[in-house]
């Protein structure tokens, strides 16, 4: 007899109410047809009688050679391998979000998105229309979704074991970014969230980007297969695009336009904002920000980074200038639109200005640290 929804409604909804599950043609031992992929599922919170007779037995999943543990244990039925989609998808880094009246699921990564109703026999792929093998259906709170979920939303190659009665998963991930100095993976991109794990991820870790959360976090997978955000910030990883940069870029100026007006005063300490001169202004907002951690004096800080011409200036790289007679006494921070964020004067302190005139005469080197 079914149960009514409301029985477990509550206990199930925070996992996004529906499990998807991979389909995995089970016949004889690696009778898995070639081209198919571990399919996913979401925890279903939408309870119904099992629609089709099921083998009992424990199954396995391994995903990248490691054992994923799944809300529910897969089972066969009619002849197919059924996972629970949630753990598989959210585990290669996808999002689902279910639709409790049209019992519909939508799962997304990057630019894929995958719609399917519980119960047909076709789901949409990018606004592509595909058949599936078997219908979706629910069982024992659950909803049962066949193996092309992964293979034609995630591009992931799936073998079924049947001696061992397990389903290996081989993601398309690549861990191409680098820890370069110890940080926390944490469950949201906020610094006093939880963390995902007790230990750092340590400096040679390797993770897969699966997005940029904002100018200061990355929301990443790590190789043992947990998922969350660690600091974009440059000190912590060698992940650099140029998307990153100008939101970063963007952040570290409004940081440094909120010190406007505030007065010069030269040899200001570092370790103070009520005055500044232009290495020390330059050296708080950069460390601030991006903790970036600048020299002292603007001679040296000119040695930081690497050199770019006045042709290939983006907003946040350094100007330096020669200033009391010496070949670099003076830095700023270029903003774009032929601006510079500086300060040299008791009559204006941190303000903007045009980067013309004797600035460009002035202009000795550009560099760029992020």
């Amino acid at each position: 007899m079914t149960k009514p929804f409301n029985t477990r409604t509550r206990r199930l909804t925070w996992l996004l109410a529906a499990s998807l599950v991979l389909s995995v043609q089970a016949g004889t031992a690696g009778a898995e047809p070639a081209g198919s992929a571990a399919s996913d599922a979401l925890t279903a919170a939408i309870p119904a009688a099992p629609t089709a007779s099921a083998t009992t037995g424990r199954i396995a999943v391994e995903l990248d050679g490691r054992p994923l543990q799944t809300e529910t244990s897969p089972v066969l039925v009619s002849g197919s391998v059924l996972l629970p989609i949630r753990d598989v998808f959210e585990a290669l880094g996808a999002k689902l979000v279910w639709d409790d009246e049209s019992k519909t699921v939508t799962a997304t990564r990057g630019q894929m998105k995958l719609v399917y109703r519980i119960g047909d026999p076709t789901a949409q792929l990018n606004g592509q229309t595909f058949t599936l093998p078997v219908p979706g259906q629910i069982m024992n709170g659950y909803s049962l979704v066949p193996l092309r979920f992964v293979s034609e939303a995630l591009g992931c190659d799936v073998v079924w074991d049947g001696e061992h009665r397990t389903v290996r998963i081989t993601s398309a991930f690549t861990y191409e970014t680098t820890v370069a100095w110890g940080v926390n993976l944490r469950s949201a991109p906020d610094a006093d969230s939880e963390t995902v794990g007790e230990e750092l991820l340590l400096a040679g870790s390797k993770l897969h980007v699966v997005r940029e959360a904002g100018a200061l976090w990355l929301e990443v997978r790590t190789a043992d297969g947990r998922s969350g955000y660690v600091s974009a910030k440059p000190k912590y990883t060698d992940y650099r695009s140029d998307a990153l940069a100008d939101k970063q870029a963007d952040e570290l100026i409004a940081y440094g336009k909120t010190f406007e007006g505030t007065p010069y005063e030269f040899g200001a300490s570092p370790d103070q904002t009520k005055t500044f001169d232009c290495s020390s202004f330059v050296k708080r907002v950069y460390e601030d920000i991006l903790s970036i951690e600048l020299p002292r004096v603007s001679y040296d800080q000119a040695k930081e980074g690497t050199e770019v011409g006045l042709d290939e200036l983006r907003k946040g790289d350094l100007l330096f200038f020669g200033a009391r007679g010496l070949e670099i006494g003076h830095v700023g921070i270029y903003i774009g639109d032929n601006q510079i964020l500086h300060t040299y004067s008791k009559e204006q302190g941190v303000h903007v200005e045009a980067f013309d005139g004797q600035w460009k005469k002035r202009f000795v080197t550009a560099r760029r640290v992020f």
